[in-house]
């Protein structure tokens, strides 16, 4: 599965809200050295109930509009 989000890092709290047929994902990580990246991961890894390592940030690394790629067995 994949799917196009916007991250706001800095957020008061960590959620997902779905706006337009695209999500944004609030993480209260800073942007800094990779910290928001890492706490997508984690926070997608628990939301959907999959493994890190099944999480993947396939394009926009250094952005805030992304392509995250879910692997689902």
């Amino acid at each position: 599965m994949r799917l196009n989000l916007r991250v706001i890092p800095n957020a008061k709290q960590n959620k997902i809200i779905e706006e337009n047929g695209r999500y944004k994902v609030y993480l209260t990580a800073p942007a800094i050295e990779g910290r928001a990246n890492a706490a997508l991961i984690d926070f997608l890894a628990e939301h959907f109930k999959v493994k890190r390592r099944q999480v993947k940030i396939i394009h926009g690394e250094k952005s805030r509009d992304k392509l995250i790629e879910i692997l689902l067995k």
